[in-house]
């Protein structure tokens, strides 16, 4: 009997032993983690199988469909695998409560290992029809697109207006340019050097130009007039083989203290290209009288405004020719081309040189002669006989200045032969050029050397300027500047002076 009655406690203590070691292995399996089935998102690129969850974590399983080519219709794929026990991972499963526009379902559990093996979630299948493929991808490239084509049609359209104000802008010319001065005022802001503008005003205002017409055409290249700030101005737009011809103008214009009444006025210089061409512009004060070889073929001049065309080349000579000393002194220069191609009238009757592309300068700190290399030469009608026979030293600037009153007086012949005399019976000579009557119209080195040199003549000088004072003492002048030997022709200083003298007498004496 004591046998039987101890059978039933054995068996509850082994029962209730099965059951604490029970507790402990779900207690031990808790605290390792949670094993899943994996397919198709399993941990190290494995093979379907099994993965490790970390201890908390939930074992998923998903659903979504594909689109199936060969088969033209939508098809479930299944997914099974681990997720995390962080915040990400409790998100995921709770991805069932969010309608989806796709046919997808993810259902998690973490009750028992491979709890997710035989769990299948349901889904709303997708109809059975051909899919856009951006739309099966992702609705991402499909916006993406319609962002790019938004902002290329608004950078389209940013080009139009700006292509349509900048040509509205050209048509208009400068009034459309934000002015509260004229051009004058802007050449007063300058330094003070005389030399034009400030360089960054330089590099901006060929944009604001507006060319009208062609007034001038040369070996250089064209002279146009043009607006700037609603004032006229004239544009040298040189050749492109110019170039040299054009830096050295725009250098010698540039010259500390280079303005002058009877210099011509400078603006600013530029290159202007467009790709396919480039230009080159010395843009200037414009003088619609335009050159003296011009102006005398129309114009019968009078004493006065014979007297005021002389003065003031003389005068701009002269300014060249003269050395300004101080901190920012003007050096010495000589024009080497002048004629009456390169000289301009002025409203007021006075003259302007212009043309420095053959220009010289001497700096006297160095004793240095800056002679530009330039394969352009001055114009062989006007060259004195120590070019044309080549005596000329060209180690001394003051052959250079002697030069240039050759020159000047054979345009002082072309002024004079404009000026009539003889009261009541006038008489006035047509205009010509120097040696019309004893070299071709364009005469080359030959020709002028032996006029010149060999033959030793020079412009005749009509009788009615013997009975005439002022053409006479001009005559007188003329033939001193165009002298043989360079040491005896007048400097410009002095021809400038005796012309000032002549000029008061002949006020006095219209008074």
């Amino acid at each position: 009997m004591a046998e039987l009655s101890a059978t039933p406690g054995r068996r509850g203590c082994k029962y209730g032993l099965w059951l604490g070691l029970g507790v402990f292995v779900a207690r031990f399996l808790g605290v390792l983690g949670i094993t899943c089935y994996c397919e198709g998102h399993c941990p190290d690129d494995r093979q379907n199988g099994t993965c490790e969850g970390r201890p908390g974590g939930h074992c998923f399983s998903a659903v979504e469909e594909v689109w199936d080519a060969d088969l033209g219709e939508y098809v479930p794929e299944w997914s099974f695998g681990c997720l995390p026990p962080d915040e990400q991972g409790f998100m995921q499963c709770k991805g069932y409560l969010v309608p989806h526009l796709q046919g997808k379902n993810i259902i998690c559990c973490n009750k028992t290992a491979l709890c997710n093996k035989e769990l299948f979630p349901e889904y709303r299948p997708n109809p059975t029809t051909a899919p856009d493929p951006i739309a099966i991808a992702s609705g991402a490239p499909l916006i993406i697109l319609a962002a790019s084509l938004s902002v290329c049609l608004t950078v389209i359209l940013i080009a139009i207006v700006i292509i349509y104000h900048r040509y509205r802008r050209k048509e208009r010319g400068p009034c459309l340019v934000p002015s509260q001065g004229t051009l004058r005022d802007f050449i007063d802001q300058s330094s003070g050097s005389g030399s034009g503008l400030p360089l960054l005003v330089q590099r901006t205002i060929a944009k604001q130009l507006a060319l009208s017409q062609c007034v001038g055409k040369g070996r250089y290249g064209e002279v146009w007039l043009a607006r700037w700030r609603g004032e006229k101005v004239a544009v040298k737009v040189f050749f492109t083989l110019e170039e040299a011809s054009w830096f050295r103008e725009t250098e010698i214009y540039q010259t500390v203290l280079m303005r002058h009444d009877n210099i011509l006025g400078f603006i600013a210089a530029d290159i202007k290209g467009t790709g396919s061409w480039t230009q080159m512009l010395l843009i200037t004060d414009y003088h619609e009288r335009g050159s003296l070889h011009d102006y005398l073929q129309i114009t019968v001049l009078d004493h006065a405004s014979l007297l005021a065309i002389c003065l003031s080349i003389a005068s701009g000579i002269a300014h060249l020719h003269t050395e300004i000393f101080g901190t920012r002194g003007k050096p010495a220069i000589a024009h080497r081309d002048i004629k009456s191609r390169n000289i301009l009238v002025k409203r007021n009757g006075e003259c302007a040189i212009a043309d420095f592309g053959l220009a010289v300068r001497f700096i006297s700190e160095s004793g240095e002669i800056d002679i530009a290399p330039n394969t352009r030469v001055g114009t062989r009608r006007y060259m004195a006989p120590e070019v044309l026979d080549e005596s000329l030293n060209t180690s001394s600037f003051d052959a250079f200045k002697m030069a240039d009153m050759y020159s000047v007086g054979l345009v002082l012949w072309e002024a004079c032969r404009r000026c009539v005399t003889g009261g009541k019976n006038s008489m006035v000579e047509p205009y010509a050029l120097p040696y019309h009557d004893v070299v071709p119209n364009d005469p080359d080195f030959e020709d002028m050397r032996l006029a010149v040199c060999v033959k030793r003549l020079r412009p005749i000088i009509p009788t009615r300027w013997d009975n005439d004072p002022i053409l006479f003492a001009l005559s007188k002048l003329m033939v001193e500047c165009w002298h043989a030997n360079p040491a005896v022709r007048l400097t410009a200083l002095r021809v400038k002076k005796t012309m000032s003298k002549l000029h008061i007498d002949n006020a006095i004496k219209i008074v």
